[in-house]
């Protein structure tokens, strides 16, 4: 395919979906990211598309939200992998608030089979693929529904999480960096988040790589607010996102780092047992124990069958060091 065919196929793409990834966009005109990254550049260069960490958006990205038809089929590899960790650090009986996203969704399909768990959500998503979950119980925000991400917003859902405890907030966004923290590009569903985030004891933000390093409008949750991020490695060209990491983890924030098996060139992994790396860097926050990540709700072999192990490194791990284990 010529250099010409490729950008125009690159820019329908994107005008279709708003916003796709450099993976994604390698795959469909079967060359190497690297050659993407350069049709990308061109087409920016002539003002047809911006650029965005990890992916392509239409001009004016920054303040344009991506609908739900679109990010669902952006980095789904990588957000199952995040889930599918994300879940593991749920107990059995716990109560927990989870906002909107596609990754909170693939998330609360995990949730499903924890028993005596309480979700209280604004995401009509998530709360669908809790609904024939007998043992967990859902408890929807009121306010008004925002058609693009199926989520309630607005003073009514702000008033009814007051008063509300919870043990953790699993939250999505639109970008985060060290410096903002997360970010949307929305006001209205900002504001949703900041409350969800005033309820809960812990906060834990799950974001894929191309999030990392990407900042938009509204921050939803300061870095110092952050107590866990659960992301993907990293494709090993992706500087930027490890020193995003880097700098994630020196300012506190535990970094969680799901594999993804051939999604990035390792191993498969047989089903129910997920890769993870739970990573202790320096100067963390409410460090993890070693022994105490556990492989699935309730402990390894618990519901949900989850596989997984501790790194306890004997002196601290960097995020570089990620790549060569």
């Amino acid at each position: 395919m010529f250099a010409a065919e490729r950008r125009q196929l690159i820019l329908e793409m994107v005008r279709a979906n708003g916003a796709v990834s450099l993976r994604e966009l390698a795959r469909v005109v079967q060359t190497s990211e690297v050659t993407v990254r350069r049709d990308v550049r061109a087409l920016e260069a002539e003002g047809l598309l911006d650029r965005r960490h990890g992916g392509a958006v239409l001009p004016g990205g920054f303040t344009r939200e991506s609908g739900f038809p679109q990010k669902s089929h952006l980095a789904t590899a990588e957000k199952t992998a995040i889930a599918d960790m994300a879940a593991s650090l749920v107990d059995e009986g716990e109560a927990i608030v989870v906002g909107a996203g596609t990754t909170t969704q693939e998330l609360a399909r995990r949730l499903a089979r924890v028993p005596g768990l309480t979700v209280v959500t604004n995401s009509l998503l998530v709360a669908q693929a809790l609904a024939h979950a007998n043992r967990v119980e859902v408890v929807m925000t009121g306010g008004t529904l925002r058609g693009s991400n199926y989520a309630l917003v607005g003073s009514g859902a702000e008033q009814s999480l007051q008063g509300l405890r919870v043990s953790r907030a699993f939250l999505s966004g639109s970008g985060l960096t060290a410096e903002r923290g997360l970010s949307t590009s929305n006001m209205l569903s900002a504001s949703v988040d900041r409350a969800l985030v005033q309820a809960a004891a812990e906060v834990v933000v799950l974001a894929d790589h191309t999030k990392l390093g990407t900042d938009t409008m509204f921050q939803t949750v300061p870095t110092d607010v952050i107590t866990r991020l659960v992301t993907d490695e990293p494709p090993a060209h992706d500087e930027r996102a490890a020193t995003e990491l880097q700098a994630l983890a020196d300012q506190g924030v535990q970094i969680a780092v799901a594999g993804t098996g051939a999604a990035h060139g390792g191993d498969q992994h047989p089903p129910g047992g997920r890769p993870r790396r739970d990573v202790p860097l320096p100067g963390q926050r409410g460090r993890v124990p070693a022994g105490q990540f556990r492989g699935g709700p309730g402990g390894p072999g618990g519901p949900g069958g989850l596989g997984g192990e501790v790194l306890a490194p004997e002196r601290p791990v960097r995020v570089a060091d990620l790549r060569r284990r």
